[in-house]
């Protein structure tokens, strides 16, 4: 006896319509009254982040939202005041509001007026003119946030992260990404190292600092001190950065994950520090140091073989750094060596040969590459997909860097 979908339980109904993505869940709710009371189930859009053009007035959409558990939003364009949002999702975990340009102080400090516990991911990411105002009332208000994302907002100041450090007791994550006006002295708020900042965010996990141009050894310093729970750390394009500093991290037993791509200063010497350290880094990008070569790999076989994911492209490395590297590297997973024009056929076989766990390679711009070093590489029983060098690269998307 067939048994029609009709006749199923609410709750059978509701965990078929958990596998379908966003706009069919929508359509499912539109068939009829009992599809909609199942496809409003809130187990149905747990997780489910609503992306939301605020333009006019809409009295329902957040009784909508709160009756299938929604509690994450993205605002994708912002006509109407901030506060609207606020108020009409008492529950919030999540507000992203990147690339809101029109956000200022005014209207961010109308909608947090008051204790918004349930909130723990904000990102304000290119809301460019968001100033250290607005980092004051998300400092008073906002005081349970793990997550904040300040990418591209360059009004923010040292006086800002100064607030962030004194309310923030319990972030977890936070991107400055290009945030030009950050000196030591900020870094030094965040990491508990001035009298006036107090304890500091001495739980964070994660911090992003590329871009930041101002930034120098004494950055790393404080970072090194202060910050201990780090995992994972980005400091790719901060020209101020030099091997001197890497010695400041090199002890950094928590540390999984460094970026350091474009960083100018930075040598075979820095890389050194860093394998002569305490680190057990699963990631490593130092992709266009031109200052670090195949010593590098030679150092980084001796003291980072716990390595998952590796990024040298356009560094000065060659078949011979390669040879170096790959006997003790047996467990790397992604290795990134686009536009290194001095590897050829011979650096592939010794990679295909050792690095049997690789699952992504970036050959692109490898020019001394031919097509017998492809068939080589592309022999490794793991590897997802084919590489071309003379294509664009292809990335593992499951790789450590960010």
């Amino acid at each position: 006896m067939e048994t029609h979908i009709s006749c199923l339980f609410p709750e059978l109904l509701a965990m078929i319509f958990g596998y379908l993505d966003v706009r069919d869940k929508g359509r499912a709710a539109q068939v009829c009254t009992a599809w909609r009371d199942a496809a409003y189930h809130k187990s149905v859009w747990r997780g489910v982040e609503a992306k939301l053009h605020l333009r006019r007035a809409n009295p329902s959409l957040f009784p909508s939202l709160q009756a299938r558990g929604i509690r994450r939003v993205q605002i994708l364009s912002l006509r109407r005041s901030l506060s609207y949002v606020i108020q009409g999702m008492a529950n919030i975990e999540s507000l992203n509001l990147s690339g809101c340009y029109n956000l200022t102080d005014n209207g961010l400090g109308h909608a947090f007026v008051q204790e918004i516990g349930s909130l723990r991911a904000l990102n304000l990411s290119l809301c460019k003119q968001i100033t250290d105002s607005s980092l004051g009332r998300i400092a008073q208000y906002l005081k349970g946030l793990e997550v904040l994302e300040l990418g591209g907002c360059s009004n923010i100041t040292n006086t800002g992260l100064l607030l962030i450090a004194w309310g923030l007791q319990r972030l977890k994550s936070l991107n400055l990404r290009s945030c030009r006006h950050l000196s030591d002295v900020g870094i030094g708020h965040l990491a508990g190292m001035t009298r006036s900042a107090a304890e500091g965010c001495l739980g964070l996990e994660q911090l992003t600092l590329q871009d930041c141009q101002k930034l120098t050894d004494l950055s790393l310093k404080h970072i090194s001190r202060g910050l201990t729970g780090l995992r994972l750390l980005n400091l790719s394009f901060c020209g101020g950065i030099s091997d001197a500093g890497l010695l400041h991290l090199s002890h950094m037993g928590s540390l999984r994950s460094l970026n350091l791509r474009s960083c100018d200063n930075i040598s075979d010497t820095g890389i050194m520090h860093l394998a002569m350290g305490s680190l057990r880094l699963s990631g490593l990008d130092v992709s266009f140091c031109d200052k670090v070569g195949d010593q590098s790999l030679a150092y980084i076989a001796q003291g980072l073989d716990g390595l998952k994911s590796l990024s040298l492209c356009s560094c000065h490395i060659s078949d011979d750094g390669i040879n170096r590297m790959v006997r003790q590297m047996h467990g790397l997973r992604t290795l990134n060596i686009g536009q290194c024009v001095r590897i050829t056929d011979k650096g592939l076989e010794l990679i295909a040969e050792h690095l049997s766990q690789l699952t992504g390679i970036d050959l692109y711009g490898c020019t001394r590459i031919t097509k017998r070093g492809l068939e080589r590489i592309t022999q490794l029983p793991c590897l997802k997909s084919p590489p071309q060098q003379h294509e664009r690269p292809w990335r593992n998307p499951e790789t450590f860097i960010n």
